[in-house]
């Protein structure tokens, strides 16, 4: 299943400069997601961090992960009104292995570790180019709705 940006935007509440992943290029709702983050120079962060080394900050890694994982959830919940709001409430065993840059698409696979009462666990990864950038285990729970 592949999910473009203008539906990721009707799932997710975020935007730019916030949106942090552009297309889903693999889902199995109820089990895992691939999703696509190109990050560019034009990123805002880019100005600060670091100027003449533009490195993408690990916690909008994280972040990444996380908006892939609320798509995932969405997906797998269906269309439920309200729709959930969906937090980052952990993050637990991260690793950062590799600097992502400029230039760099960035791979993140969400999948699914287990739902306990609508709080949802993820292992996840980054990668790019198939070399290994960020692992982390995250939780989502649900909060107001959308």
């Amino acid at each position: 299943m592949i999910i473009g940006a203008n539906r990721i935007m009707q799932l997710l509440p975020h935007r730019y400069p916030f949106l942090l992943i552009d297309k889903i290029i693999a889902c199995t709702p109820g089990e895992s997601i691939t999703a696509v983050k190109n990050v560019t120079i034009n990123e805002p962060f880019f100005q600060g961090h670091f100027p003449g080394n533009p490195v993408m900050p690990g916690v909008l890694i994280i972040e990444a992960m996380a908006q892939a994982g609320g798509v995932l959830s969405h997906v797998t919940v269906g269309d439920i009104e309200p729709k959930p709001l969906y937090y980052l409430v952990a993050v637990d065993e991260t690793r950062f292995r590799k600097p992502v840059t400029a230039g760099d698409q960035l791979l993140l696979t969400v999948s699914v570790d287990r739902v306990i009462r609508g709080m949802w666990r993820y292992v996840c990864s980054a990668s790019v180019d198939g070399s290994a950038a960020v692992s982390a285990r995250i939780m989502c729970a649900p909060g107001a709705s959308q």
